[in-house]
């Protein structure tokens, strides 16, 4: 327990430094790229010169970019994130109504992704070279290949509007007046497909990394001796499974920015209102303040994941991180 909380006391140390370059780079970025809330106010409102001189002094656009550089970094000490000028709110208040359905997208999708993969994984990698092995990795092969937006797509096409079994998009039907039970098991329904979409792709990723491990432990002395002792194939695949499990951990965190990047993509064609949509709709209004607490708090979710993956890491493997602790 003391080597973990060690282990953990440095990564966060290290993720302060990251949280920051982040921080900086996306607003020197920001800072480059053509326009800003005020052009894209005025094309879609109209305006006059005396308006947009307000609105920049308003705004804060008119200061140069080291003070309001210097001034968003000390506002985030107080753990102030901004006034978004899109929404007229703070930043903060807009991003915590939008999280609770990212975070719920991405966890699905991973639990989908993670344990399916990893069991079908099992299943093809318990008899390299059999039947079964080759059709799952040819299948996982060309289901990685296909694009998330165009499986989302293909979906809704299938079972939203051929069969109509399931809801276009959305996260719940509006004006349901459902509560408790009802509501979780309508908000379910409507997460099927975007939670499909964005797992399936994923999921490949885990079945082929799970058999490619399982076939690499099968050559390993120590199944010999398992074989020699008497043990029977079943004992010997959850051995075998146990540690070819270790890189999907670290593909885990890995992928977590990625299954992040991919639910913007699948949250525009579900039209699921979660960080996805949010930040598209930044973009859109060159909301630079709402867009900063996007990337800020994305780029925690991928730290929080990376390190929980280390703490994984300590007790799937005891010898992990042991001589950097000792350092």
């Amino acid at each position: 327990m003391n080597r973990a909380l060690t282990l953990l006391r440095r990564r966060l140390v290290g993720s302060i430094f990251v949280l920051l370059i982040v921080v900086i780079g996306t607003f020197l970025l920001l800072e480059a790229a053509p326009g800003d809330a005020v052009d894209a106010y005025i094309v879609s409102t109209g305006g006059d010169v005396g308006m947009i001189e307000l609105l920049r002094h308003r705004w804060g656009l008119d200061q140069s970019e080291l003070t309001r550089l210097a001034n968003y970094l000390w506002a985030l000490l107080h753990l102030d994130l901004g006034q978004s000028v899109t929404f007229s709110r703070p930043v903060r208040d807009v991003i915590l109504e939008r999280l609770p359905t990212t975070l719920l997208l991405m966890v699905s999708a991973t639990a989908l992704s993670f344990g399916l993969g990893s069991a079908l994984g099992v299943y093809a990698g318990a008899r390299p070279g059999s039947v079964r092995d080759r059709v799952l990795s040819i299948g996982s092969l060309a289901l990685y290949a296909v694009p998330g937006f165009w499986l989302g797509l293909v979906l809704i096409v299938v079972f939203a509007v051929d069969l109509r079994w399931l809801p276009i998009g959305g996260i719940e039907t509006l004006a349901s007046s459902k509560t408790g039970l009802d509501r979780a098991g309508d908000i379910a329904i409507h997460l099927l497909l975007p939670v499909s979409a964005l797992g399936f792709i994923y999921l490949a990723l885990y079945l082929r990394m799970m058999r490619a491990g399982m076939a690499e432990v099968w050559r390993q002395d120590f199944i010999l001796a398992a074989r020699a002792r008497g043990l029977s194939r079943r004992a010997i695949v959850r051995h075998v499974a146990r540690n070819a499990l270790l890189p999907l951990i670290t593909m885990l965190g890995l992928q977590s920015a990625q299954m992040l990047g991919g639910s913007v993509v699948i949250e525009s064609v579900f039209a699921v209102p979660g960080l996805g949509r949010l930040a598209q709709e930044a973009v859109a209004g060159r909301d630079t303040p709402l867009l900063l607490g996007i990337i800020l708090v994305s780029a925690v979710l991928v730290v929080v994941i990376n390190l929980l993956v280390d703490l994984a890491y300590t007790i799937l493997d005891p010898r992990v991180g042991a001589s950097e602790v000792g350092a």
